[in-house]
């Protein structure tokens, strides 16, 4: 292990690290708040310290990295944790081992902290006690996830693979161990990838339900119905398309399913390399990333629920057309969804569509072909990995520049958080004092 190279990066993250922290001392000090300013200064001490150390301990460190400086089995499982605390959010995990404070008189907040991280058009409680409700949700991701590495294991997947596996797939983070993602592992190992990866893409109020035995709420959910119906109607378009490049039916369905369940999940494992199917089941992968999971899953993406409001709201506004007096309502499941609700659907889908625009515009600035830097920017915009082309399966994001790099960052953190806290930090009413 070449430890003194290692070191010698490790201050250069260091030293990236305390010069971004330099914006928000500013910020602190010319606002005269003392305690940030103090926290700030503190950190950037002790962060410009250790890059010091570190630097004059691998001075002399020799130039070169070779894959075990890269690949440590710490650092997989690190990435992969850290997929799958992530997958349910940070501040759901924070919210559901916070203490409860009797009868839950906290102003709101832990509703504002749940919608913050909670994809969909609408963001409810399960139970009376927000934190409750957080509690709830995070026993039931463990669950999924630990009954997701047994039968990773009842394949024959070595623990280690299994619980990194596992992580992925529960957070939909799609870090995958190997090179070749998934693709290495057996059949059975790659079906249960496929099932579990369709299972965190439901919404989780569905489980608690089942739990509650309400089966016949669940199998009449709406936004589970369509989930499933374009799920299924996929994997047989994109069969029937690929039927002639495998060797057998089974085969061929195993490979659609996989890449179905992987994207409209936004998982982003492969098996395959799809970049090299035909054109019409390429068009249907990109038309999923769009359409991401259900609301209330960990998987990213616009998510079935909005199109499911966007198209009974155009139904709506065409029966309103054609029968000018008689009052439309928009339902789903039997009940009227509040105004308030489809306006902010209408404007979650206007911020997705102008960020999506920007992003390609920006992002073509390095001369890709246009599908390479759309499923680029609506990759990771719904935080899937893998496009098309130059950023498929197979490739990476190396060859891009500086400013189209950032770009995808800040794509992959707005769509990670449903765009609003992005729009809301760089809003300037937010930073106001009133």
């Amino acid at each position: 292990m070449n430890y003194r190279m290692i070191g010698r990066f490790i201050s250069k993250i260091l030293l990236v690290e305390a010069a971004f922290m330099l914006p928000a001392l500013l910020i602190s000090f010319y606002k005269r708040e003392i305690q940030s300013v103090y926290g700030f200064l503190t950190s950037i001490v002790i962060t410009l310290a250790a890059a010091l150390i570190l630097q004059g301990l691998c001075r002399k460190a020799r130039k070169g990295f070779y894959a075990k400086e890269g690949l440590s089995m710490g650092n997989l499982y690190w990435r992969s944790f850290t997929h799958w605390l992530g997958g349910m959010g940070v501040l759901v995990f924070v919210l559901a081992l916070g203490r409860s404070r009797g009868n839950d008189k906290s102003g709101g907040y832990t509703m504002h902290l749940l919608r913050a991280e909670s994809p969909g058009p609408k963001v409810g409680k399960l139970v009376p006690k927000m934190r409750d409700t957080a509690k709830i949700l995070y026993v039931i991701y463990m669950l999924l996830t630990l009954l997701d590495v047994v039968f990773l294991l009842l394949g024959g997947m070595p623990v280690f693979d299994a619980v990194c596996t596992a992580f992925g797939t529960a957070g939909t983070g799609g870090f995958g161990i190997k090179n070749d993602s998934i693709a290495g592992y057996s059949p059975y190992l790659q079906n249960v990838c496929t099932v579990f990866m369709l299972l965190f893409g439901v919404n989780f109020a569905c489980y608690y339900m089942l739990f509650m035995k309400q089966v016949k709420s669940v199998l009449r959910d709406e936004e589970l119905r369509f989930y499933a119906g374009v799920v299924l109607g996929s994997i047989l378009l994109i069969a029937w398309n690929i039927r002639g490049l495998y060797g057998s039916l089974g085969e061929t369905l195993r490979y659609a399913a996989f890449q179905v369940a992987s994207i409209v999940t936004t998982t982003g494992f492969a098996t395959a390399d799809f970049d090299l199917w035909p054109s019409f089941s390429k068009a249907i992968l990109l038309g999923l990333m769009l359409v991401g999971a259900c609301a209330g899953s960990t998987g990213g993406g616009f998510k079935c629920g909005r199109v499911l409001l966007l198209l009974k709201s155009l139904r709506r506004n065409v029966r309103q057309i054609l029968h000018a007096q008689k009052v439309q309502v928009v339902r789903v499941n039997h009940q009227m969804m509040p105004e308030r609700v489809l306006d902010n659907t209408n404007a979650y889908l206007a911020a997705y569509i102008l960020i999506i625009i920007f992003s390609f515009i920006a992002v073509s600035i390095d001369g890709f072909s246009s599908m390479t830097n759309f499923s680029a920017v609506i990759a990771c915009f719904n935080n899937i990995g893998p496009g098309f082309e130059s950023v498929g399966p197979t490739c990476n994001y190396g060859g891009y520049s500086l400013l189209p790099k950032l770009v995808l960052i800040v794509d992959m953190l707005a769509g990670r958080l449903e765009i609003f806290p992005i729009l809301i930090l760089f809003s300037k009413s937010t930073w106001t004092r009133r």
